[in-house]
């Protein structure tokens, strides 16, 4: 998934896939599903977006990692 958004239109996408849109789907004001001709859902748009959502919550980002993974890694690499 891929986000971007416009803070000179205040407008949030969210890319689902590789795949062109080729209709659009309102559920509601300002709230747009992509779709391809299968009806696969590619792209959300949510215009009017710090309105809608907190920005906060899907403009950023946080990293997990297992340290029993990293710490394995470690030791099969030395």
């Amino acid at each position: 998934m891929k986000v971007y958004y416009d803070d000179e239109v205040d407008a949030l996408y969210l890319k689902l896939g590789d795949e062109s849109p080729e209709g659009v789907i309102e559920i509601s004001e300002g709230v747009n599903l992509d779709t391809t001709s299968e009806d696969k859902i590619v792209g959300i748009e949510i215009l009017n977006a710090s309105k809608k959502i907190d920005l906060k919550t899907i403009l950023s980002y946080s990293l997990e990692f297992d340290k029993e993974l990293i710490t394995q890694k470690i030791v099969l690499e030395d």
